[in-house]
């Protein structure tokens, strides 16, 4: 500020004359002043990190220099066999209507095939000094050609080992008489949200690219497979980076980066290390996985449902049906039982279990904890070996008399059962809902099959009539239901 503008200043506040912008600035500087000052407002420290706190941040540079030699970048062949016209990929800038489209339609034929050979990236890391490396199973599926290339830039022709697609993870091999880098496997299962990770592949060709983020979730389902339970991380993820490791701050390998959003940004997905750790040592030593089996159809356990069959805690997987002659079977587990640990390990939700279970050695024997009508109880079960596909039985039902709710019933005779292709003749058959009434508007549908009413048994048109009757209008009504390809229900409605 020049010496002029000071004494023009100075002469406007004496004679009052400051305007109001020049007010507000001298009152922003004053402020500012006492925050400054020892004791006034604020400390100055305040407003600017603090060097002991950028002295905690990690120190991804050291990781990744101790990490990344076990890192490889994998590059594959495939044949894609009739891959389209020949020249499909020529099309002009107007599109089908194009005359350079109409030429080769003309010159080699509408119906010409080809086959063409699709080069992939993917990436992987080296757990096992004698060549085996965890990668992606949709990295090397169906590859002819895998080619491994090292931080070295060392390069090696790899096989595969084994292929699980359930959880999309391969193992495959090189042979090198070279003392290998390994990479360290840790606990998932003490991984936090908010923990800081690092991911480090392949993106887009791009060998040996870091990037670093935190956990931003655990246990996702986003809909890949039966055993979904995905690290979610903010940590750049990009195509190529599939198969790669996600690191913590101890070095160690906590996940293996696996699936992106396509149109998100910042979020990844990575297999958790403690669910690859079984099926990776299966793959090495068989080059198949093997499951267990308790032979149960589940679900999960909603609320009304929980409360209906008097489930403390209000978790657990409900037992809908139960394959005769398989190992639930043999150790009595009944549907409508609930399941609410497997040795001691707590099971929540029908996905628990389905994890739990899959874990366990085919033979083994385990205690399965489950609520029966209100009460504790503790069984047996020597786990099978879970069928390749158990695949899920298709159950049709065709209408075949009409009460106060609206609702059209019918027996359900062994004979019916058969055709339905249902595991027991229990309880009676819902042929009709009549438009606006009581059970429509409950939610009763055609084919349900109703179980029991306020905890009674039904198994008859005659139990129904029965039951109804000893029921006053207005009181509460639970309809304990069978639904096709759905399981138990309860309905709650009023009579």
């Amino acid at each position: 500020m020049t010496r002029k503008n000071k004494r023009y200043i100075r002469r406007c506040l004496q004679a009052g004359q400051v305007s109001l912008h020049l007010k507000t600035v001298f009152l922003g500087l004053s402020l500012l002043l006492i925050g400054l000052a020892p004791g006034g407002i604020g400390e100055f420290s305040s407003l600017v990190t603090p060097a002991h706190a950028l002295q905690n941040l990690p120190n991804f540079s050291d990781l990744a220099e101790q990490v990344s030699p076990a890192v490889v970048n994998i590059r594959t062949v495939k044949t894609i066999k009739g891959g389209g016209r020949v020249f499909r990929h020529f099309q002009g800038p107007f599109g089908d209507n194009d005359s350079m489209d109409e030429f080769f339609k003309r010159f080699f034929g509408e119906e010409q095939q080809r086959d063409f050979k699709q080069r992939s990236l993917g990436s992987g890391f080296i757990f096992d000094k004698a060549g085996f490396i965890v990668t992606n199973n949709h990295v090397v599926e169906d590859a002819e050609e895998i080619r491994v290339i090292l931080k070295n830039e060392k390069e090696y022709d790899a096989e595969v080992v084994g292929r699980d697609a359930n959880t999309d993870l391969a193992l495959i091999k090189i042979k090198t008489p070279d003392d290998l880098p390994v990479a360290v496997l840790g606990d998932s299962d003490t991984l936090k949200i908010g923990a800081w990770v690092m991911a480090i592949g392949s993106p887009f060709g791009l060998e040996h690219t870091v990037t670093a983020g935190i956990v931003s979730a655990k246990g996702r389902v986003i809909g890949s497979g039966p055993y979904d339970d995905f690290i979610q991380t903010d940590a750049s993820i990009n195509p190529g980076n599939s198969g790669g490791p996600l690191i913590n701050l101890a070095g160690q390998v906590v996940g293996i980066n696996t699936a992106i959003v396509a149109r998100g940004q910042g979020i990844g997905f990575a297999i958790p290390i403690n669910l690859a750790k079984g099926i990776i040592a299966q793959l090495k030593d068989s080059g198949s996985v093997t499951r267990g089996w308790l032979g149960v159809t589940i679900n999960d356990l909603p609320e009304d449902m929980a409360e209906y069959l008097n489930v403390p805690g209000g978790e657990g997987a409900l037992v809908v049906d139960v394959v005769a002659g398989d190992p639930a079977d043999k150790a009595g587990i009944q549907p409508k039982d609930v399941i609410v640990g497997i040795d001691g390990k707590p099971v929540t939700s029908s996905r628990d279990l389905t994890g739990i279970v899959a874990g366990i050695q085919v033979g083994d024997k385990v205690a399965v904890e489950l609520i029966r009508n209100g009460k504790s109880k503790t069984v047996r079960v020597k786990v099978g070996k879970r069928p390749s596909d158990p695949g899920s039985v298709s159950r049709k039902f065709t209408p075949q008399a009409e009460d106060e709710l609206g609702l059209t019933l019918t027996e359900l005779t062994e004979e019916a059962a058969r055709r339905f292709n249902l595991p027991e003749a229990t309880g009676i058959l819902v042929e009709g809902v009549e438009k606006e009434s009581k059970a429509e508007n409950a939610g009763i549908l055609v084919g349900d099959i109703i179980r029991e009413i306020n905890h009674q048994a039904i198994n008859s048109i005659t139990d129904y009539h029965q039951v109804m009757e000893d029921i006053k209008d207005g009181d509460a009504l639970q309809f304990f239901v069978w639904r096709p390809n759905a399981g138990f229900l309860v309905i709650k409605l009023t009579k």
